[in-house]
């Protein structure tokens, strides 16, 4: 039996008449790399915010690598790192001097936990005289993460770390984070992309502050009910609206050039499509696809 690195039991959290989080439960296991995937407005920020002790859930607890959030923070801020969602590092000081600050902060040194992040620091270390409010935002990343790392944590969280990062960025960030993994850190990412859940070990699909679904991407996937279609024609926006007005249509939405589609039992796409020749649509083109993450999030969604 895996032991837990996190236990999060029935935590909600209100900002007025605004429910953020909705008696959420999870556990998270030493060692996994475990996502919150969803939309903003999810509640993952709030989350993260409750599990690193910086904001209190108004009913429910959390345990982090044994400390509850509420009563041992003291204790749960030396074992923690914390990457937030836009850059706070200091804008005015130095690559070197923002790591030197952090490290300071919890007494321990850069030459003392170097081998924590140096396949990480090196990358911008030939930049670490220049003011980080002037990095690109790729270095800022790996700086952020760096001094998350500095102090040698055992469980490090990531709330949306690769949003507004580029393409190249974001895959080098999830190949530093499968590394870290490897050597056996805990860490809890969120992130907006379903694309990035398929790299994680587990991952929990969040909407409107609940939890829709827990499992492995594998698994999330394999799990989809239904038959699902890739369907196309020559004006893409009318079949999208001519589709609504079908019976016999469980589910579409567009993805990409196509839209996706799901019928509803007994109904055959065959006789959909001659309904939508019929009324006026052009150039129909249908194909039997696998659903993906974002398929089992819409149709999770669809349920709820």
């Amino acid at each position: 039996m895996m032991n837990k690195s996190i236990s999060i039991t029935n935590v909600s959290k209100h900002y007025g008449d605004v429910v953020a989080l909705d008696q959420i439960s999870c556990t998270v296991n030493e060692g996994e790399l475990f996502g919150f995937i969803g939309p903003d407005g999810s509640g993952k920020t709030s989350l993260f915010r409750i599990m690193t002790s910086l904001l209190l859930p108004d009913s429910g607890s959390v345990i982090v690598d044994g400390s509850n959030v509420d009563q041992d923070y003291k204790e749960l801020r030396k074992k923690v790192g914390y990457m937030p969602g836009h850059f706070s590092l200091y804008q005015d000081m130095s690559v070197e001097e923002n790591l030197k600050f952090f490290a300071g902060v919890f007494k321990t040194t850069i030459a003392e936990n170097y081998h924590l992040i140096e396949d990480i620091y090196k990358q911008i270390e030939p930049f670490k005289h220049r003011r980080a409010g002037k990095l690109s935002g790729g270095m800022k990343q790996k700086l952020a993460l760096s001094c998350a790392l500095i102090h040698k944590p055992t469980v490090l969280f990531l709330d949306e770390p690769t949003t507004g990062v580029d393409a190249v960025s974001r895959k080098e960030f999830w190949e530093m984070l499968a590394k870290l993994k490897k050597d056996g850190l805990t860490i809890i990412v969120s992130t907006p992309y379903m694309d990035e859940a398929a790299l994680c070990d587990r991952v929990a699909l969040m909407q409107k502050g609940r939890i829709l679904s827990i499992d492995s991407p594998d698994h999330i996937v394999q799990n989809f009910p239904h038959q699902l279609y890739s369907i196309k024609a020559k004006d893409i926006y009318k079949l999208m609206n001519e589709l609504k007005t079908f019976d016999s249509v469980h589910s579409s939405y567009l993805f990409g050039e196509h839209l996706h589609l799901v019928l509803k039992k007994g109904n055959q796409i065959k006789d959909l499509i001659f309904s939508l020749q019929n009324s006026g649509i052009e150039e129909i083109e249908t194909a039997e696809i696998s659903a993906t993450i974002e398929d089992c999030f819409m149709e999770l969604m669809q349920e709820s």
